[in-house]
């Protein structure tokens, strides 16, 4: 497969390492200086093009990489307030989009579980719940892309909460996501159920971003020579 990378920072440099060792080729790197190679032949000869940089660049990134032509995988957070946007752009004109807040096996594996937790505690409404989410200091996102997806995946199924808010509650319907940045921590995710009996609490912790990694090329794989919107649950079947 012919992959083309947008972003080439850390999570770039590892995505290159992993998508070498599976066999696939890197026909072209976009980075900060050289964005306008994303008009390039060597980039449209793509199969598929992973995108990993900044809420503020992502959407017009993802504009240009569908008018090459290129399917596309991205794990950019914090844009999502334009998500109706380009999910117009990919249904009207037939683009592929591959959309996943975390392409972790772990974290969706704990997407699953906090759903699973979710539908059993809403028969427990005097457990109040909130999170925590710490990632390194150059996240720009807060909360994080994964936390806002946990917190969804708990509204969705606690009938007495019904949003999210940063930091701290004023209300019982609301959901609070304290975030933390610090250090060079790769993500932990914590979600708390506290009553006056007991704390029940489930944990994500990443020791690095390798696992980040390895799911963005398997999305690709997954992706190339399909249209359409694709997430996360599409590639994986529980």
């Amino acid at each position: 497969m012919r992959i083309a990378l947008i972003g080439y920072g850390k999570m770039g440099k590892e995505i290159e390492q992993i998508a070498l060792s599976r066999g696939h080729k890197i026909v072209s790197i976009i980075d900060i200086n050289n964005i306008d190679d994303i008009d390039s032949e060597e980039f449209r000869s793509a199969d598929v093009a992973i995108e990993f940089t900044s809420p503020a660049v992502a959407v017009d990134n993802y504009k240009r990489c569908f008018k090459s032509g290129v399917a596309l995988v991205s794990g950019t957070t914090g844009w999502n307030s334009q998500w109706d946007e380009i999910k117009t752009i990919v249904e009207k004109e037939g683009k592929t989009f591959f959309w996943a807040s975390n392409f972790s096996l772990g974290v969706n594996i704990f997407f699953a579980l906090n759903r699973y937790l979710a539908r059993i505690m809403n028969h427990f409404p005097e457990y109040n719940i909130s999170m925590t989410e710490v990632h390194h200091t150059q996240k720009l996102d807060a909360p994080s892309g994964t936390a806002i997806t946990l917190a969804e995946g708990i509204l969705e199924n606690v009938e007495h909460k019904d949003k999210w808010v940063k930091e701290v509650e004023e209300s019982a319907n609301e959901l609070a996501i304290h975030s933390i940045r610090e250090g060079a921590v790769p993500g932990i995710h914590i979600i708390n159920y506290e009553s006056e009996a007991d704390t029940i609490t489930i944990k994500h912790d990443a020791k690095n971003r390798r696992g980040l990694a390895m799911g963005a090329v398997l999305a690709a794989e997954f992706t190339c020579g399909k249209k359409g919107l694709l997430g996360m649950k599409d590639m994986l079947t529980f």
